[in-house]
């Protein structure tokens, strides 16, 4: 009688948790509201220089992310003057748990679980709580020259970037930003994870252009500005990235 109450209760707990997650991944996408987004700093590799980064940060850092958002949403249609607002979050003095590499289905859930369970134990926002969460692992580029491939995740809209601790890199570090930001709103990749080269025409800014090559910005998630069709360069910026049609719908831009 009892194991079977507690299975009762838990299947309702498992239930409730799951609709919740379902709403919040609903609502993330109305835009009738500006996504509130907290950008959580963490120094990942222990070094003084990374911390010292670190405890310089600077919510204007960020606020090219919002300028490029509202650009994009008004290009699409979208009447929504902020579509995403960034918020700094108080430094978190702990790591997320590392993706696992050539992981199966199953693997994956796990991780993505663990995941969400660590960030809620390492939330220290107060108030009103963010609705998307962008954990971002700074490293020093003097002593890492590449950097792990970073993870968005829509199951809790949770993001796990890797990034630069280097005042130059900081443009750089926010194309990455919003790229796992819209793979927590659904957006897919649109680039050949065997040569990084973006997918024509979803992973082209301009797929229509005449002539095709070069491309003069990169598509966000297709990653990369094409320039030849065996050639495509990473944007240095977010002046340098435009959102497409097709991520355009899969965010609900477009309908």
């Amino acid at each position: 009688m009892w194991r079977k109450a507690r299975i009762v209760v838990l299947l309702f707990i498992l239930a409730t948790v799951a609709q919740t997650a379902w709403l919040s991944r609903v609502r993330s996408v109305e835009w009738k509201e500006p996504l509130r987004v907290a950008i959580y700093p963490i120094a990942a590799d222990g070094h003084a220089q990374t911390g010292t980064y670190i405890e310089a940060l600077r919510l204007e850092q960020f606020t090219g992310i919002e300028a490029f958002f509202a650009e994009e949403a008004r290009r699409h249609g979208l009447h929504l003057t902020r579509p995403v607002e960034i918020m700094l979050a108080p430094r978190v003095n702990s790591v997320p748990p590392a993706p696992p590499r050539n992981a199966s289905a199953f693997d994956a859930i796990v991780w993505t679980l663990s995941m969400r369970w660590w960030a809620w134990r390492n939330d220290e926002i107060r108030g009103t709580k963010p609705q998307v969460r962008m954990f971002v692992l700074y490293f020093d580029g003097n002593k890492n020259s590449r950097l792990a491939h970073s993870v968005g995740v829509q199951q809790g809209l949770i993001g796990r970037v890797n990034a630069f601790a280097d005042e130059e890199m900081t443009s750089t570090n926010n194309v990455i930003i919003a790229h796992e930001l819209l793979h927590t709103l659904g957006a897919t990749d649109k680039y050949d994870p065997a040569t990084s080269r973006p997918v024509h025409p979803a992973g082209y800014a301009e797929p229509q252009a005449e002539p095709l090559y070069p491309q003069r910005f990169a598509e966000l998630m297709g990653g990369r500005i094409p320039v030849s069709p065996q050639r495509a360069d990473i944007p240095e910026s977010l002046a340098q990235v435009l959102v497409g049609s097709a991520t355009a719908h899969e965010i609900k831009w477009l309908q």
